[in-house]
């Protein structure tokens, strides 16, 4: 293997569109630096190919058959820290935004971005920085001004108020898991996540499950299970 081709960044591009893959393969390929070594046509490909050719950057779309990009970006992060991944979507609303990053994304960039920017944002991510289209960074923003307001009147934000089930769930929302793989990880009811989650929910002040996933990061209360 020559210098030149040790410096090359590997690209996996992850996209249920053929002309996408092709239309980026095309001009990342004309990239001196860049060399794309997959294409994966739907999630659950997409994890598998990340696994066998481990390239430095998924370009990874949201949404696509059998696994989505969020379930896709989850799955490669559990398996490898390493790999870089930038979702490349045409949604910039906060719930796939903080969705995306929660599940481990480096990045969120959007389809409209110039093909040049999309090169440079995988060279930026490859070097370790964040990329964030500006519509999706100003998501994020708002979405952490609201969680850093002080709780309503009469609600408790004290993790000391949920029960250790409770913390458990918290843990797991704070992942990205769905009920159904909640339920299936603690060996209880589907239903019985939801109880649990509603209270959870009450008890922190918040609204909904991200604003959750939000505030176990916020607190430390996020890391990594077994």
């Amino acid at each position: 293997m020559n210098e030149t081709s040790r410096n090359e960044i590997r690209v996996l591009i992850a996209d249920d569109h053929a002309i996408v893959r092709q239309g980026l393969a095309f001009f990342l390929g004309l990239q001196p630096d860049l060399r794309v070594v997959g294409e994966a046509a739907n999630g659950a490909e997409a994890v598998e190919r990340a696994a066998a050719l481990r390239p430095d950057v998924v370009l990874m779309d949201l949404f696509m058959p059998e696994k989505n990009g969020i379930e896709a970006t989850r799955d490669i992060r559990a398996r490898d820290r390493e790999t870089k991944i930038i979702v490349l979507t045409s949604f910039s609303d906060q719930d796939h935004v903080l969705s995306a990053i929660k599940a481990g994304a480096n990045g969120y960039l959007l389809k409209d971005a110039d093909p040049a920017a999309i090169a440079d944002a995988v060279r930026g991510a490859h070097a370790g920085l964040a990329q964030l289209h500006p519509a999706a960074a100003a998501q994020l923003m708002s979405h952490v001004a609201a969680e850093a307001a002080p709780p309503p009147a009469g609600r408790t934000s004290a993790p000391d108020a949920l029960t250790a089930r409770e913390s458990e769930i918290l843990r797991l929302i704070a992942r990205g898991y769905s009920n159904k793989e909640i339920a299936a990880a603690c060996d209880i009811a589907e239903k019985t996540v939801k109880t649990h989650v509603s209270s959870l929910l009450s008890k922190l002040g918040v609204a909904d499950r991200t604003q959750a996933a939000l505030y176990a990061v916020k607190h430390g209360l996020a890391e990594p299970g077994p």
